[in-house]
């Protein structure tokens, strides 16, 4: 039996409601870029948020949509049941239709039934529906409309009451909310359904008996103070999973099974040698029953990951230790263990399955297909970067099976954190290999490690945020006049306040306003709020959602006053300069190194620019020559700005404007241009009239930001000169340093010479003294308690030297543990060494050691179980830590 298609089915929807009035739009981008609640688009309704909020009017009161979505963190969290289950995903499609104020219950519910039953001829008698049974706390009660609206399509044995938790749709804690009625069809066998109703396993976590598609009345938002305020207006928001609809039009008991993830399941199988079964795992203690299972369980996981990796790079965000970045690093390396360990796969595996993806969805989602090569790389870099450290990892992990088992069957929270921080294994990965060995992690203690460490928690930003205080309404939305106006009068619109870690801002939104809000790398505005009263200091300027938010320190007097609002201009004018000269260099880039170079970030501001740009080797320092070089003859050759507005986004592309991948482009774009057949860009930001502004353009530094991307950072105009004379300065204090030589390079290469034959005598000496030093040691050793044991203060020059003596005696004394001390540039080091089966029995440990020990020293330290050290500030307490030494050793054998 050949399966529909997804291409075809993802049709059939679009064309359907394309039949009802609705405009199809593109999916926005997976990595959301202007909301402070988001790091995904973790629904279909996300992007439209400022619709249903009436921050801004819809460009259409009928839309309908595939919509990329992301659910691994947060309130809506699958990842733990992706690959055991057959319906859960990271990333998925939500199919939805919307009315903005348009049509509501009656016609989605209709549209709905009809699409089901007469396009997709789903047997009526396996479909079931609910709604909102109402809810004391937020004072709501039962929605008997849509019932009665049900009731005209199906009998009441199929229409069920649903609590909040199921039938009240809420995007996050806060934000447009509203009752839902959602479709669950029963995909179980004739002989299931007639043991069992299937009314009773709607929302029942039933692998067959799911749900399909959502409609969502959104009527309500969702306070910070949890109340619920009416919407200006009613709106429909529904979503259908793709990937389960799929699973129902093609009859099969498994999303795995239908044509979304089955191309990609059999590459991956071919690829490793394997067999995909089909199986729904059969768990026993939370574990696959059978290989066949395993290598299954493998397989869907990998399928499924490979999506979200793959587009969440395509659409700008690269693997990264922060936040999104973050994310999705942690799912690719939980891909790359279960290749590793269930397909037997050591080398980099996933980068093969980016073009088997990218054609399957280059009809739908064509940005993938268009950034292949770039998408493989960045994968094929990453895995390599993690396998060199996954082996480790697991043998580390296969080492603590014991002592965990003696603990209860329970990894302690700092092991778990030693591996997250010394091997980067996240707590996920760490927890999914302990419950295959039948193991469980202390996660309370990890977090308490995770809170122990200085430089995260000094990051972390604890915010609170009131609901907007409303001051005026607005007769239009609030408009941006800043291209074409320095300062504007304005109204303040609504405020808020923020408290950060203690410290109150507020954040303003005005009718109109002349501040460039924080987007597409360029950073947002300073400047005043001045009214006759006062003048408030705005400090950023930052966009949430489409709103221009302006933050300041304290609130006007007068907030109904009239207000000047004024940029800091000396400040943005040296940004627009900036801003231009990165539309030369990207320009430059292509020219130089090829059509392949893709914008993927930047940062402007007053001080300099930073280009990310995707290339997959260093760039030369010729290379660079000709960069700076073309960009430089651009500014002098005073190309006025060419700035088109409002420009059909099918007419820019004809134009050849460069796109950047990531970014939610609308029906209408602005275009700047610097010479036709030089640098056309979509663009929103800033720009000088004329290149000769930028006055000059100076490359100040390239290197690799991750796999597949290198950077470039420039500064321009005074910035430029000053760089220059810097440079200039540093090079004559250089010769003045050596005298003065007529051949700077040569002198310079003589000395080089002469200090490299120093080092080399100076590591003579060294080695001869740690050589001198073990030899007397080794007749400092004494049996105490069945172990060889030595303790004592050492001369070492440092660190690594002292280190160098701790193995040397581990070579040469069996049984040993060494405990050394040594004072290295007026500071105390302690070093910890154990004999391997020493270290194996767990007696003793090396790392539990030097920490108790380091308190002699006013320091502290870490390591491994055989070897561990430590630095402190009390030079004097080494004797006392030495000596300390003796009693642990006792204690740990007595």
């Amino acid at each position: 039996m050949s399966l529909p298609t997804a291409s075809h089915v993802r049709q059939q929807f679009l064309d359907f409601f394309a039949s009802k009035g609705h405009h199809i739009v593109p999916s926005a981008p997976i990595v959301v870029k202007d909301d402070p609640t988001l790091l995904f688009i973790n629904s279909g309704m996300a992007p439209f948020k400022d619709y249903f909020l009436g921050n801004k009017p819809a460009p259409f009161k009928r839309i309908a949509d595939t919509q990329k979505c992301l659910r691994v963190s947060g309130k809506h969290n699958d990842l733990e049941e992706v690959g055991y289950d057959t319906y859960h995903h990271t990333m998925f499609e939500m199919l939805g239709n919307w009315s903005f104020g348009d049509y509501f219950k009656k016609d989605a519910i209709a549209w709905a039934w009809e699409l089901l039953t007469e396009v997709y001829k789903l047997p009526k008698d396996r479909l079931y529906v609910t709604y909102f049974e109402g809810d004391q706390g937020d004072k709501l009660e039962a929605d008997t409309e849509t019932q009665g609206l049900w009731r005209q399509y199906t009998s009441d044995d199929r229409i069920l009451p649903g609590n909040k938790k199921d039938n009240f749709w809420e995007m996050g804690d806060t934000g447009p909310c509203g009752p839902c009625t959602e479709i669950h069809i029963d995909l179980r066998d004739e002989a299931e359904r007639q043991q069992k109703a299937g009314a009773e396993l709607v929302n029942a976590d039933h692998p067959q008996v799911v749900e399909i598609w959502n409609n969502v009345f959104m009527e309500f938002q969702r306070m910070a103070d949890k109340s619920l305020v009416k919407l200006p207006a009613q709106h429909v928001d529904t979503g259908m999973g793709f990937e389960r609809l799929m699973m129902a039009v093609s009859g099969v008991k498994s999303n795995y099974d239908t044509d979304v993830f089955q191309p990609l399941i059999q590459f991956i199988a071919k690829e490793a040698g394997v067999e995909y079964h089909g199986t729904a795992p059969a768990t026993v203690n939370d574990q696959p029953a059978t290989e066949n299972e395993k290598t299954d369980i493998a397989i869907r996981v990998i399928a499924d990951h490979i999506r979200t990796i793959a587009f969440t790079i395509a659409d700008g965000q690269l693997p990264s230790n922060v936040k999104a970045g973050y994310v999705i690093r942690r799912i690719l390396r939980r891909a790359v263990r279960y290749a590793f360990s269930s397909l037997n796969q050591k080398q980099p595996f996933l980068y093969k399955l980016v073009p088997v993806l990218a054609d399957q969805m280059a009809g739908i989602f064509p940005e993938l297909k268009q950034q292949t090569a770039f998408v493989t790389r960045v994968i094929e870099e990453e895995e390599i970067a993690f396998l060199k450290t996954l082996e480790t990892g697991l043998r580390r992990l296969d080492a603590l099976e014991e002592s965990a088992r003696a603990n209860g069957s329970r990894i302690d929270g700092k092991t778990a954190f030693e591996l997250s921080d010394t091997f980067g294994f996240p707590l996920d990965l760490t927890a999914l290999i302990a419950r295959e060995k039948g193991l469980t992690v202390d996660e309370e203690g990890f977090k308490a490690a995770l809170a122990e460490q200085k430089n995260r928690s000094r990051n972390a930003q604890e915010t609170e945020q009131s609901d907007w205080t409303i001051v005026a309404d607005a007769e239009e939305q609030p408009a941006f006049v800043g291209y074409d106006n320095e300062d504007a009068p304005a109204r303040l619109l609504r405020y808020r306040k923020i408290d950060k870690k203690g410290k109150t801002e507020y954040q303003v939104v005005l009718d109109q306003t002349p501040f460039y809000a924080e987007s597409g790398g360029q950073i947002g505005d300073t400047g005043y709020l001045e009214s006759p009263l006062s003048k408030v200091r705005v400090i950023d300027t930052k966009k949430e959602n489409d709103l221009i938010v302006h933050t300041v320190l304290e609130l006007p007097q007068d907030l109904e006053a009239d207000f000047a609002a004024r940029p800091d201009t000396a400040r943005r004018n040296q940004i627009r300069k900036n801003h231009s000269a990165t539309h030369l260099l990207q320009a430059a880039l292509r020219e130089v190194l090829g059509s392949h170079v893709q914008q993927k970030g930047s940062l402007v501001n007053e001080k300099l620019l930073r280009f990310d740009f995707s290339h997959f080797t260093k760039v030369t320092d010729d290379q660079l020559r000709q960069i700076e070089r073309m960009v430089n003859q651009k500014i002098r050759e005073q190309i006025p700005l060419d700035e088109r507005r409002n420009v059909p986004i099918a007419e820019a592309k004809e134009l050849g404007a460069m796109a950047l991948f990531g970014e939610k482009y609308g029906e209408f774009v602005r275009v700047i241009t610097f010479g036709r057949d030089y640098s056309v860009e979509l663009c929103g930001g800033l720009h000088v009239p004329n290149t000769g502004s930028i006055g000059y353009f100076k490359i100040t530094a390239e290197s690799a930001v991750g796999a597949g991307v290198r950077r470039i950072e420039a500064v321009t105009a005074d910035a430029a000169e000053a760089f220059v004379d810097q440079q200039i300065d540093l090079l004559n204090q250089v010769r003045e340093t050596l005298g003065n030589p007529q051949h700077l390079l040569t002198t310079l290469e003589k000395q080089t010479e002469e200090i490299a034959t120093l080092r080399k005598q100076i590591e003579q000496f060294a080695q001869q003294s740690i050589n001198q030093q073990k030899d007397q040691l080794q007749g400092q050793v004494r049996e105490l308690n069945g172990v060889n044991f030595l303790a004592a203060v050492v001369q070492a020059s440092s660190a690594e030297g002292l280190k160098t003596l701790a193995f040397n005696l581990r070579q040469a004394v069996p049984n040993l543990v060494a405990v050394l001390g040594a004072e290295i540039d007026g500071k105390p080091q302690l070093a910890v060494m154990l004999d391997d089966e020493i270290a194996k029995a767990g007696k003793l440990n090396a790392t539990t050691m030097v920490r108790e020990l380091a308190k002699e020293i006013q320091g502290g330290g870490g390591g491994q179980p055989f070897f561990a050290t430590a630095g402190g500030k009390n030079a004097a307490g080494l004797a006392a830590a030495v000596a300390k030494a003796t009693a642990l050793v006792e204690q740990a054998n007595s």
